[in-house]
């Protein structure tokens, strides 16, 4: 394999340009040309390409985002988007591809993987929700961003006995609110999978001020029925006064930034596996981290596979609230 193409695709994660550099170099030292895919799919499918060399990578390791950029693209959904795509690297010469993204990335990994094209996937999403990977590209960095947020805003919480409300990243899956609440110290931890009605938050809100506290941070994730603002607004129709609650969504800021020192070695062991096996000719691989090694899993038993919260994060999340 002679040539080929680094996308990124679907919500940007920190680590993402260490992931890139990563497979240019990977792929330039055994000999390889590389191509970088502007815009994720719909790129791919307009032939939006830009070669990339060793040192066209240099100096992004410790940026944040994606020097390629990334969109969501209906059309690669489509058989009609897919054959575009195919169509737009084969007259570019470029003959397996590498994409950097979370599930609905893959998933389009998989349906070209299918369709015949060489294509290996690096798993990397702040939700931390792909099957067989334990932990994903981005993850790190976004959760520490979560962990300032909740332990400066704690700092005020106590000085005014206060109570506040942090709403972190994650549509259908908690884990940044469970691994953020837990670290944090959090009083109460809402997740989609840990869901719980306003009322069951007020309930251990009570409980703990009978316990002697007398400020507390809940932190929901914004995927939960109960989220930041559906809990801040019946606390506040309810004029839980007690607490004077106060509502904080870190939103996007939890993807911006520099990458910490996990995420650029994550990123730079995944990219590079899944490089190295794409040129060997080993493709249709999602390279996550499982126990402690870049390990590759078959597509097609990653996608479609639901990824549960850590049950003993689940039982600690109970434990700590005491």
């Amino acid at each position: 394999m002679q040539r080929i193409a680094v996308l990124t695709s679907g919500g940007d994660a920190p680590g993402m340009n260490a992931a890139i550099r990563a497979a240019t170099r990977t792929a330039v030292e055994h000999g390889a040309q590389v191509v970088g895919v502007r815009r994720g799919y719909a790129g791919l499918i307009e032939g939006d390409f830009v070669p990339l060399t060793a040192r066209d990578v240099a100096g992004i390791i410790e940026l944040g985002g994606t020097i390629l950029e990334s969109d969501r693209c209906l059309e690669f959904k489509t058989p009609a988007g897919r054959s575009k795509a195919a169509a737009a690297l084969n007259r570019a010469g470029i003959q397996g591809l590498i994409v950097i993204g979370g599930d609905g990335s893959q998933t389009g990994a998989l349906e070209f993987s299918k369709e015949g094209f060489a294509v290996n996937g690096v798993a990397s999403t702040i939700d931390n929700d792909l099957h067989c990977s334990d932990i994903t590209i981005g993850v790190d960095t976004a959760l520490n961003v979560a962990l300032e947020a909740i332990d400066r805003l704690r700092t005020t919480a106590s000085s005014h006995r206060r109570l506040f409300v942090v709403e972190v990243m994650g549509r259908h899956c908690g884990y940044l609110a469970l691994a953020a609440g837990l670290a944090g110290g959090a009083e109460v931890i809402v997740a989609p999978e840990r869901d719980m009605s306003p009322e069951q938050v007020v309930q251990l809100l009570l409980e703990a001020r009978q316990r002697g506290k007398r400020h507390a941070v809940v932190v929901v994730a914004e995927g939960a029925q109960t989220n930041g603002n559906v809990l801040f607004q019946y606390l506040k129709d309810r004029h839980f006064s007690d607490y004077d609650p106060r509502l904080t969504i870190l939103g996007h800021a939890q993807r911006g930034g520099r990458p910490g020192a996990f995420d650029r070695l994550l990123a730079t062991r995944l990219a590079a596996r899944a490089t190295q096996m794409l040129l060997r000719g080993e493709s249709g691989y999602l390279i996550g981290f499982l126990n402690g090694a870049a390990t590759p899993t078959p597509l097609i038993d990653v996608i479609g596979t639901p990824k549960p919260l850590p049950a003993e994060f689940l039982s600690l999340a109970d434990t700590m609230q005491l």
